[in-house]
């Protein structure tokens, strides 16, 4: 890392140096990016997770009991105040601003992170990992500067975040925050890549209406052996 800030960086940021995703297993889209929690951090350090308030339903045309303005912003859900900047600063250093697209909070992802976790059916384990991997970056930062994380400076925090971004180069101590950090990571790269600043940065083009499809390419048909003909389509033969 450099002593840049988030938003003059893109391509060396943890996440560019070293994205360690795991393939989905669940059925759903959203249990797919629910995955299981490691070692809970809070568990190292001896953070209990807050209690949590009763979330009310989301306010829409159909829940005419919600008080809320159908359409007005919402605060965070499961973070608190403190875990809420702490959040939107670490996923600025996953993927910071560059000239090809936002970052990560101008993606949204704090607020998708947030939303996956203060969902009834989120696994608690999880739950307690991010609150305990939040206390557990401050614990950090004000054990080597006397400060909070946010607190700190640029060069400060970049150098814990330089001892928990590379799992293959961090030292046995940090294993918590390692933990804490990949699973961060993949929930930032989830977050950020199905957003539409997220497409726009992969220049994904599917979803759109082609009113001049050709077919499969002739090159294509021609290494699989078939054609358009239905009576004369053929699966070419195995060379031996």
């Amino acid at each position: 890392m450099t002593d840049r800030h988030p938003e003059e960086q893109r391509d060396e940021g943890p996440l560019r140096a070293e994205e360690e995703s795991k393939a989905p297993t669940a059925i759903s889209r959203r249990r797919a990016l629910t995955i299981l929690g490691m070692v809970p951090a809070a568990a190292a350090i001896g953070q209990v997770p807050q209690t949590q308030t009763p979330v009310n339903p989301p306010a829409t045309s159909h829940n005419p009991a919600t008080t809320q303005t159908v359409g007005a912003p919402r605060g965070p859900r499961f973070f608190n105040k403190h875990e809420w900047a702490t959040i939107s600063m670490l996923v600025d250093y996953i993927i910071p601003r560059d000239e090809r697209s936002g970052s990560a909070t101008d993606a949204k992802v704090p607020e998708y992170i947030d939303f996956l976790l203060a969902e009834k059916d989120a696994n608690v384990n999880e739950q307690v990992q991010m609150h305990g991997g939040l206390a557990w970056i401050d614990t950090e930062s004000r054990k080597r500067f006397g400060k909070t994380f946010i607190a700190a400076t640029n060069v400060q925090r970049r150098q814990i975040l330089d001892d928990i971004a590379y799992p293959a180069k961090a030292k046995p101590e940090m294993s918590y925050g390692v933990a804490f950090f990949n699973r961060l990571r993949d929930r930032t790269a989830s977050g950020f890549f199905s957003s539409a600043i997220g497409w726009q940065d992969l220049q994904y083009i599917g979803n759109v209406f082609n009113p001049a499809y050709d077919g499969c390419p002739p090159a294509a048909l021609a290494k699989l052996g078939v054609s358009y003909d239905v009576m004369t389509t053929r699966i070419a033969p195995e060379n031996k």
